[in-house]
């Protein structure tokens, strides 16, 4: 069950925080800075089905671990690569935060995304639910994220090549 966003909780702004430095750096397409915001052990995920929790045996767009993110933004960066070759241009918008758990050294939040993206002459707009789980360090500079859930608002219908990260 989530909860109201309490804006007086550090540890929430804390949260918001790195989910717009993570939308940012998407953004501005600084991949080797957005990988850097992760744990080691930490899973970005776009799954196909709207309520599976059971990531490791679902079909997912994007089910990927420390070594496939790394691929990712090397695939994003290399110039050759289909995924990189006249990448999109981003701007996301992150809003409606609701907090799902909070610790003292964790916090899991939920929010609504909208990208809306630029690519060969066409704009798209792409609806996501995010659900960011966040390892609160001692400074905020230490926050990472441990989980990303991207759950697309169209997922279950044809999705095409973006050219970009969710």
């Amino acid at each position: 069950m989530t909860n109201p966003i309490d804006l007086g909780d550090p540890r929430v702004g804390r949260a918001i925080g790195l989910v717009w430095k993570e939308a940012e750096l998407l953004d501005d397409k600084d991949y080797p800075a957005w990988e850097g915001l992760y744990t080691a052990d930490a899973y970005y995920v776009v799954p196909i089905d709207p309520t599976t929790e059971d990531f490791a045996a679902s079909l997912n767009l994007v089910y990927d671990d420390a070594t496939m993110r790394h691929a990712r933004v090397e695939r994003m960066m290399q110039g050759y690569s289909m995924s990189a070759v006249a990448a999109a241009r981003t701007a996301r918008t992150i809003s409606r935060f609701t907090v799902v758990d909070v610790a003292d050294d964790r916090i899991t939040v939920r929010s609504a995304q909208i990208v809306t993206a630029f690519k060969r002459g066409t704009t798209t707009v792409v609806g996501a639910d995010l659900t960011h789980t966040i390892h609160l360090g001692v400074d905020p500079g230490e926050d990472r994220i441990v989980r990303k859930v991207a759950r697309l608002i169209d997922s279950e219908d044809a999705v095409g090549a973006s050219g970009y990260m969710l």
